[in-house]
């Protein structure tokens, strides 16, 4: 165990916000190269801004879509499936098979995504669980995922419901 200089809260908050601290790094860097002087620096520092900057606001949703709390379970994501492990209510869904995504909360107040999928059960998983956050990604995968209304069920109230997110679009096949 190493010694460290700082308290173990700030430590936590660098953590939590080290994607959003390393894209503001690829910008200072962009600024550096672009200070170097001279057609060529320049342009690449701009690009290197840009894909900070860029970098930054992917991280901001992302770090936003991280709920503090110990909620139960462990959530995996792996190939396409996500496995929620759970002493209660675990289960798996694959990503091809959910049909509807739901902000739903549970006696308590607390968030759970309710994924609804085909031919098997559906399966909620809470907001605050291990690895939850990286549900962003998986739900962002998804035909015409909306994440400003994905992002915007984090600030709903338990008094007003639950929500749905995203539903897959049903097209009647050509006959």
């Amino acid at each position: 165990m190493g010694v460290s200089f700082l308290r173990p809260e700030a430590v936590a908050a660098l953590r939590q916000r080290r994607e959003v601290i390393a894209a503001g790094g690829v910008a200072l860097a962009g600024l550096w190269i672009f200070g170097l002087g001279g057609y060529l620096f320049q342009a690449l520092g701009v690009l290197t801004v840009a894909l900070g900057a860029g970098l930054g606001f992917v991280a901001i949703r992302r770090n936003r879509f991280r709920i503090p709390g110990n909620g139960p379970g462990i959530v995996q994501v792996d190939e396409g499936q996500i496995t929620y492990l759970a002493p209660r209510g675990g289960g798996f869904v694959a990503l091809s098979e959910i049909t509807r995504i739901e902000m739903v909360f549970d006696e308590t107040g607390a968030r759970g995504w309710r994924l609804s999928q085909t031919r098997f059960p559906e399966v909620t998983i809470p907001a605050s669980a291990s690895g939850a956050d990286a549900l962003f990604d998986v739900f962002m995968a998804l035909p015409c995922a909306n994440p400003r209304a994905i992002l915007s069920a984090l600030d709903r109230s338990p008094a007003d419901g639950p929500v749905t997110v995203w539903s897959r679009i049903v097209r009647p096949a050509l006959t």
